[in-house]
């Protein structure tokens, strides 16, 4: 851990001291200096009884590409709703779906996290499972009107990883996705 991340280490525990404790008031519901006072007693305990690993990954902040990340979500989201409430209109109960396998290109907590939390928001995406060991997503995915369809949804989903990289990344994970420009061996083409 550099000296940076090292001064903060007591401005992150007391961060979460606070969390901890505006919550602890917030979940009871009343303001009695009894409550404040055991509220900030549970807060203290529970952070030093139970300490968070250091974060191997830290977010590498890139505003020009997260703002752009943004818009793609947020086309994504009208796009795919507009598809999913179409099938449901012309199909209803009849419309296709699919899981697919999408490998990843990371291996860091932090961009599976966000790549998972971006798949889910947008509708008629659904993460099914994320296998750590061998980086991959399980993506129920509606509408799909078949093979060819799945395997572009797939792509889309990887573009989405990479988009999460590139705004967030640190920048020896985009070194790494640029140098390996070929699909992970565990990319399977079935849908």
């Amino acid at each position: 851990m550099s000296g940076r991340w090292r001064a903060l280490r007591p401005l992150r525990n007391t961060v979460g001291v606070l969390w901890l404790w505006a919550l602890w008031v917030l979940l009871w519901g009343t303001s009695s200096a009894v409550m404040i006072v055991g509220g900030l007693l549970v807060a203290l305990g529970v952070t030093f009884a139970f300490r968070l690993p250091p974060v191997a990954h830290r977010a590498a902040l890139r505003p020009v590409r997260l703002a752009a990340l943004v818009v793609r979500l947020l086309a994504d989201l009208v796009v795919s709703a507009v598809d999913v409430a179409l099938a449901a209109v012309r199909l209803g109960p009849r419309a296709r779906a699919a899981v697919v396998e999408v490998p990843l290109a990371v291996d860091s907590d932090l961009m599976i996290t966000g790549t998972a939390l971006l798949t889910t928001m947008t509708p008629g995406n659904l993460v099914l499972e994320i296998d750590r060991d061998r980086r991959l997503l399980y993506v129920h995915l509606l509408p799909v009107s078949g093979p060819a369809a799945a395997r572009r949804r797939r792509e889309e989903l990887r573009a989405t990883e990479r988009e999460v990289v590139h705004a967030l990344g640190p920048a020896d994970a985009q070194r790494a996705r640029r140098a390996d420009g070929a699909p992970p061996d565990n990319e399977k083409e079935t849908p």
